[in-house]
């Protein structure tokens, strides 16, 4: 047979699989209302993997066997995703356990921030919630992430991500181990300036102190000095020490406010040579809740360790049009190679789809929480 014949006969077969295929997604639509009526989980570990089994013994060779492995896997996938989406239409997804509101209340709310006065974060802050915000500081991100938990603050603003440095691991390991969730983000411009004390020059630094990060940053600028470098907790840490034990031989990278707020000069400004530098800062409180208008939503969740269980999770985003814009991992305490995934996607907690996706992630996922909508 030439070429043209054996395609011929794979467009009759496929012609076949479709009907089969459409056959098997009426059945499928049965057996949804069937559990809907009955009150029935759609996934069925159990009921999946001994169908598999059974498909599997009736190929007759170890290639034929993996490949209808995964074609029934996808089968069987499409298949959960129609009974959500008649789940959906039945009314009977659920509420998820958020309220949606017109606005935040941030009228006489009292806002935590990690660092010291002139941090960045204390920006980020004064941008979101106004200059006349009343705020306290606190040293750590646990620190923050407790007082909003305990309610001894209402919203926490606390850095995520960076344009340059990428994402601060903590934070997403402290918003897995928090009920505390997302409402809002704020996104602010980094400048890092080179401090030191009244008349002090830069011939004069020997050591620099600044967060980790911030070095990381700066450090095509600090490559042509031979300075001792020292971390802190946060940059405005650094320009408080610089500013308090007044040695000339001392600077701290910070923004430009840390110099107005601690009496330092300003040696050199952009030392991290980006325009484009910009850090995250999610507003964090211990309701949930979230603004009727929000557009990207935050989730965590856990994947059985086995082979494509990452990719079927993903599918749920696909099969509902959901544009997803990031995901990072962070390892599992206690669980050698074992990961937690972070995903953020577009949409909001009161659309139908995101309703149908997170109900399959729910199910099929471990540990799956929405870490806020915002």
């Amino acid at each position: 047979m030439d070429l043209l014949e054996l395609r011929g006969q794979l467009d009759e077969i496929d012609e076949k699989i479709v009907k089969l295929y459409e056959s098997r997604m009426d059945i499928c639509r049965q057996v949804a209302e069937y559990k809907i009526a009955n009150g029935k989980k759609v996934f069925d570990r159990q009921r999946e993997a001994e169908k598999l089994a059974c498909v599997k013994s009736l190929t007759h060779n170890d290639f034929n066997r993996h490949g209808v492995e995964e074609l029934f896997e996808q089968i069987m996938s499409m298949s959960r995703k129609l009974q959500y989406k008649l789940l959906a239409e039945h009314g009977s997804l659920g509420r998820l356990p958020f309220i949606g509101v017109d606005q935040l209340d941030i009228n006489k709310a009292r806002v935590v921030f990690q660092g010291a006065e002139g941090a960045y974060s204390q920006a980020a802050m004064m941008q979101y919630f106004g200059n006349s915000v009343n705020s306290f500081h606190v040293e750590t991100f646990r620190e923050a992430m407790s007082a909003i938990d305990e309610g001894s603050a209402d919203f926490a603003v606390l850095p995520i991500e960076n344009s340059t440095a990428g994402i601060v691991t903590e934070i997403y390991d402290l918003l897995q181990e928090y009920e505390n969730y997302i409402v809002g983000e704020q996104i602010i411009k980094i400048e890092h300036c080179l401090l030191g004390v009244p008349g002090a020059k830069i011939s004069d630094i020997k050591t620099v102190y600044s967060h980790p990060q911030s070095l990381m940053q700066s450090a095509r600028y600090l490559q042509d000095y031979d300075w001792q470098q020292i971390s802190m907790q946060n940059n405005a840490f650094a320009a408080r020490k610089v500013a308090e034990d007044g040695d000339i031989s001392q600077a701290a990278i910070a923004g430009e406010q840390a110099a107005q707020i601690y009496g330092l000069e300003v040696l050199k400004r952009g030392v991290n040579r980006s325009d484009s530098n910009s850090t995250r800062f999610i507003i964090v409180t211990n309701q949930k809740i979230f603004r009727k208008d929000a557009g990207k939503i935050s989730i965590c969740f856990e994947v059985p360790h086995e082979s494509g269980s990452l990719y079927h999770m993903l599918s749920h985003f696909i099969y509902n049009n959901l544009n997803m814009t990031k995901i990072e991992s962070r390892p599992i305490e206690d669980r050698n190679w074992e990961y937690r995934f972070f995903i953020d996607f577009e949409g909001n907690l009161s659309d139908s789809a995101v309703k149908n996706a997170l109900r399959g992630l729910r199910d099929e996922a471990r540990n799956m929480k929405i870490l806020g909508n915002y």
